[in-house]
């Protein structure tokens, strides 16, 4: 059986313009989108099911983050702010506001207990989820330009940022390490076997790192990406790299060969953001044409 999906099996509507940001909760039971119509939304992918509205942002919505327990989510938008939201009741848990320009991306800590984002103000802040102080409790100033995407892994920040840098802040030791790309990062993830970082880049090309060495482990060609920001991600099994592009189709290719296994005919206009599920070859997909496609 293949570990990446070629037939698309369900079509969701429900947002009003595009969508920014998807991202399967833990167990893969239930998928979140945020949008340009400044919502987050709560779904269940495999029967298009919408199970929550989020309304809190005051413009469009641009990362999202489920914490390991499923418990909450983070948001983050245009409008600079990180909210975090508890996920059962809807209710708004916490606002931060301190990023002085948009917030791209959003991430939590493995325990949940801290909020980590990254903004086009070119700082990373960290935020106490627990504490009723609404201040960053820290903020790393070490990028040149926007931070267009972010991740969290163990005691390590992950992020890619428009100045062309891959940066890997070791929190627990105080250490940067920097690979210098090129070209404008727009998606940074994690292996699942925590060994290699998989980035974007606005030059048609997604890259393979070693996450040790900054070694280039292998390149992806074929979609397009010249303009705007466009995720990539791995399947569950770290076998193939899935990426959207501007010309409306999903492109898969095989990790180890680096050749495209195959294109995906999906949406109209640029597939900014996809998901790949946690322990299926399963996907979700959404792009400017307002809708969420799943993909088995």
């Amino acid at each position: 059986m293949s570990s990446y999906p070629t037939q698309c099996t369900r079509t969701i509507t429900g947002h009003k313009g595009p969508i920014n940001a998807l991202r399967y909760n833990t167990s893969g039971q239930y998928c979140l989108s945020g949008g340009k119509d400044r919502s987050v939304r709560l779904w269940n992918p495999t029967s298009g099911l919408h199970l929550h509205s989020y309304e809190g942002h005051g413009r469009e919505v641009l990362g999202l983050s489920v914490s390991q327990d499923n418990a909450r989510i983070a948001s983050c938008g245009a409008d600079k702010a990180v909210i975090l939201w508890d996920v059962s009741s809807g209710s708004l848990l916490r606002r931060f506001t301190s990023h002085w320009e948009r917030v791209n991306a959003v991430d939590f800590n493995q325990e949940g207990t801290v909020l980590v984002s990254g903004s086009f103000d070119a700082t990373i802040r960290i935020w106490d989820c627990r504490s009723s102080n609404l201040q960053a409790i820290q903020v790393i100033e070490g990028c040149k330009d926007s931070i267009m995407s972010l991740q969290v892994k163990d005691k390590e920040i992950i992020t890619g940022c428009a100045d062309g840098k891959l940066r890997r802040f070791d929190i627990r030791q105080g250490q940067l390490y920097e690979d210098y790309i090129g070209s404008p990062i727009t998606s940074s993830k994690i292996s699942g076997d925590g060994n290699c970082i998989l980035i974007n880049t606005m030059d048609d090309t997604i890259r393979l790192m070693d996450k040790t060495n900054g070694q280039l482990l292998n390149s992806f060609k074929g979609h397009r990406q010249q303009k705007y920001k466009i995720e990539s991600a791995l399947t569950y099994d770290d076998a193939h790299v899935i990426s959207g592009s501007e010309d409306g189709h999903i492109y898969i290719w095989n990790v180890l060969e680096g050749n495209l296994m195959r294109t995906l005919d999906s949406h109209s206009g640029t597939i900014s953001t996809l998901d790949c599920h946690p322990s299926k070859g399963v996907l979700i997909s959404g792009g400017d044409d307002g809708m969420i496609r799943l993909w088995e």
